[in-house]
């Protein structure tokens, strides 16, 4: 679909304002179309109830001719006595004429109306059907036109265009599932990280976290995790084999330098020790893979090998528990001579 009009990118705006709207000139006259057949029809239906009513009445005065017809009949009838034979045969007859043709029209009455009511409810259902027609199209051309859900800043999304990507505008093409636009609360932001599919399962909902930001190496904030995705996130154009898990953090304090898209890092507290010595991995090292770590420590007299106690580590640190005062320098490769 075409993107027809936009907010100015990074303005703001007020819950209810309009803030894009798609090509729906297509759309429109449709809704034309169907608004002009639903009028034709209801006043379609108002003539159909004006002339069933009409025919109803039409009927009940033939009924009404038909009774006294045969009131008429079985009047003169009563003077067939001092009549010819001829005169009263033709009496009797006539009389015998308007009696079927009054109990015909009687009998009549019932199917008329079943009929009239069927006319009448076929009539009303084709209106409704359009109607409905009419509301779905009304919604549809509705669904066009975006306003915003909340007070906030207007984000816009990138699309590839020429040889780059490069921001959306009024007049480009925006496809099926797309997100082409986002309007964000200043005042309550979010980050949106992924975090390697190795490292998830540390992760816990409301964890501590310090977010740095790249355009200002001086600030840090706090955050918490708000969300973790069920899924890791799909692959795109290429087959990604290092899979990624998206992450919300929500930030708990702000800064009037932060605005939305900013790129950010951040650190996630799995644990902590306080006054902890802390030891570069590189530098700590087992023999064999799986026995008790040890560090080389410098001496005067050289490097000297000497068993710790580890805490929390990750993949760049590890506390030392006991065995490495702070201060000591120590190997961060296997010296070729040691301490004996």
């Amino acid at each position: 679909m075409v993107l027809q009009r936009t907010a100015a990118p990074g303005g703001r705006v007020r819950k209810g304002d309009l803030i894009a709207e798609f090509d729906r000139q297509y759309m429109l006259i449709r809704l034309d179309d169907y608004k002009a057949n639903l009028d034709q029809q209801a006043a379609g239906l108002v003539s159909l109830k004006a002339n069933l009513d009409v025919d109803k009445k039409t009927h009940r005065q033939s009924i009404e001719v038909a009774k006294a017809s045969l009131e008429k009949a079985r009047y003169d009838l009563k003077t067939s006595p001092v009549q010819s034979a001829i005169v009263s045969e033709q009496l009797k007859l006539a009389e015998e004429e308007a009696a079927a043709q009054y109990k015909e029209l009687l009998g009549e009455v019932k199917n008329k109306d079943i009929s009239q009511e069927a006319q009448l409810r076929i009539s009303v259902l084709e209106h409704d059907q359009n109607k409905i027609e009419f509301q779905r199209s009304q919604a549809n051309a509705d669904r066009m036109v975006f306003r915003a859900p909340i007070d906030g800043i207007v984000i816009m999304g990138t699309t590839f265009r020429g040889s780059e990507f490069s921001q959306i505008r009024a007049g480009d093409q925006v496809f099926p599932g797309m997100m082409f636009m986002r309007v964000v609360d200043p005042s309550s932001m979010v980050v949106t990280a992924t975090v390697n599919q190795s490292d998830i399962e540390q992760l816990r909902i409301g964890a501590r976290a310090r977010v740095r930001f790249d355009a200002y190496p001086d600030l840090e904030l706090p955050g918490r995790v708000y969300s973790i995705a069920a899924m890791p996130k799909t692959g795109g154009s290429r087959a990604s084999y290092v899979k990624e898990v998206p992450v919300i953090v929500k930030m708990e304090r702000l800064d009037p330098r932060v605005v939305p898209d900013l790129s950010v890092s951040v650190d996630v507290l799995l644990g902590s020790e306080p006054d902890a010595v802390v030891a570069p991995r590189e530098g700590i090292f087992t023999e064999p893979p799986d026995g008790k770590p040890f560090v080389f420590v410098r001496t005067d007299s050289g490097w000297e090998r000497r068993p710790v106690e580890l805490g929390l580590t990750n993949n760049v640190a590890a506390v030392v528990r006991s065995g490495l005062r702070p201060g000591e320098a120590i190997a961060a490769e296997r010296p070729r001579q040691e301490t004996k």
